[in-house]
């Protein structure tokens, strides 16, 4: 039966998944094998919290997925995805002080004072999905030319450079908040890629998939399956031989997989970017169950009115905590990335319930339970926090590496955002997914563009095996 299709798809996140819609979409028969017992990745959403509460597993707010090209051919929309976009795309919470970042740029200069204009001129653009469609395309030649003329260089500059920049702390801060999803040192080359990219997109928004990340995967299942795929879960892959023969093999995994089932066919180059092949620090992420929505101290109708917190007092705060990690410490106080996704979307829990969740960088491999200085961070920032939590799911780098073998060590992306992985991921060329390997892709966030839910290394790795087809 295996032996009837065109392509079979290793791993159901998001890149895997959009790899398996592409091509069935183009009308290839195409299989997608996933170990778990659930489609989604990273794009999970689970009831851990009891039936009726729908609690993301990982990935929980989503701006390059709204403005993805990938997802936007394959009409997601159409398939029962609703993104729900709040007017604040980020709040970053420093002690009394909350920087408000508006979708459309709205209140840009009450915000950001004197550094309004450097900040429009720095971080935004005048077309935000079309330039995040450039940066998601690259490498590759972009149709923007002048704002990638722009955006291209700052990208590989060190925030601890670019933020000089700005005059005041507060744009500095909100910057490099933004920054540091990428989990870098400030001072690193191409640190700088995340913040610009991520900062520009607070113009088009930062929105969350109503009912939980799991339905992006769940409208990209509807597709394939729409046009004659197959879904197989419970199914681990270890072996070449339980793979269809005669087919395209696209691996929506870390490149260890494709090492150990290709590895012998690998040409040498790329067989040495797999063996150079970073990976990043880890996360510990804990998910709270509340009675009551966050009782922010400060701006409490901001915060009410976005689905994405950052806590850090400064710029000297996040610096520690990426410095930390890097030398692979555990941070004493880290600087906190969170979300309350009950604001913006209530279906996700019963009334009178309501979620929340956070997490902080930590070293590769970490399996110290950071719940604690989390907790004691949201408390800071909104006292009495402590009092409307009724539960919590903690999550370890270690816990994150067993729940989801592309997470290497608790890394969520799949790989280093180091300046050589932002030019070569693995290797440089226009379509990293291509290994050498014929009929072969790696199509994981372990290639360009690199992490996040945008499904852009399936859709690369998918039109280039349709190519290679004609």
């Amino acid at each position: 039966m295996r032996d009837v299709f065109d392509a079979v798809i290793v791993g159901s996140g998001p890149n895997g998944l959009t790899a398996a819609a592409t091509l069935a979409v183009a009308g290839r028969r195409v299989l997608v094998l996933e170990a778990a017992d659930a489609v989604g990745g990273g794009a999970r959403t689970d009831d851990a919290f009891g039936s009726g509460i729908a609690r993301d597993v990982c990935s929980a707010v989503h701006p390059t997925g709204f403005v993805s090209p990938a997802f936007a051919d394959l009409r997601l929309t159409e398939h029962g995805l609703r993104w729900l976009t709040p007017d604040v795309s980020l709040a970053h919470v420093a002690d009394s002080d909350v920087i408000a970042l508006r979708r459309g740029n709205r209140c840009l200069a009450e915000e950001l004072g004197v550094d309004a204009r450097r900040w429009e001129r720095i971080v935004c653009s005048p077309d935000p999905a079309g330039l995040a469609a450039d940066v998601l395309a690259m490498p590759g030649v972009p149709r923007r030319l002048l704002d990638m003329a722009r955006f291209g260089p700052a990208a590989l500059s060190p925030v601890d450079v670019l933020a000089r920049a700005f005059r005041t702390d507060r744009a500095a801060t909100a910057f490099a908040g933004i920054a540091a999803h990428a989990g870098r040192p400030l001072s690193a080359a191409g640190s700088s890629a995340a913040g610009l990219l991520l900062g520009m997109l607070t113009t088009s928004g930062w929105p969350v998939a109503e009912g939980g990340s799991q339905a992006i995967a769940d409208a990209l299942v509807s597709v394939i399956r729409g046009h004659g795929g197959v879904v197989e879960t419970g199914v681990e892959v270890t072996d070449r031989a339980q793979l269809p023969s005669g087919c395209d093999v696209f691996l929506d995994t870390s490149p260890s997989l494709l090492r150990r089932l290709f590895g012998d066919q690998l040409g040498r180059r790329y067989g040495r970017a797999l063996r150079r092949f970073d990976y990043g620090s880890g996360v510990c992420k804990v998910d709270y169950l509340l009675s009551e929505p966050i009782p922010w101290a400060h701006r409490p109708d901001v915060l009410a009115d976005t689905a994405t917190f950052h806590l850090a007092e400064g710029v000297e705060m996040i610096r520690a905590t990426e410095n930390d990690v890097a030398a692979g410490r555990v941070p004493r106080r880290p600087w906190i990335l969170g979300g309350e996704p009950t604001r913006v979307d209530p279906g996700r829990a019963p009334a009178g319930v309501h979620l929340a969740w956070a997490y902080c960088h930590v070293p590769a491999g970490c399996d110290v339970d950071m719940s604690e200085a989390i907790t004691a961070e949201v408390e800071r920032a909104a006292p009495g926090f402590r009092d409307t939590v009724r539960g919590t799911i903690v999550t370890t780098a270690t816990d994150l590496a067993r729940h989801n073998a592309n997470y290497v060590a608790g890394d969520i992306n799949c790989g280093a955002a180091s300046l050589r992985q932002l030019l070569a991921r693995p290797i440089l060329a226009r379509t990293p997914q291509v290994t050498g390997v014929p009929g072969v892709y790696l199509c994981s966030s372990a290639t360009a563009p690199g992490g996040g839910v945008h499904g852009m290394a399936g859709h690369r790795a998918a039109r280039a095996a349709l190519s290679a087809r004609r």
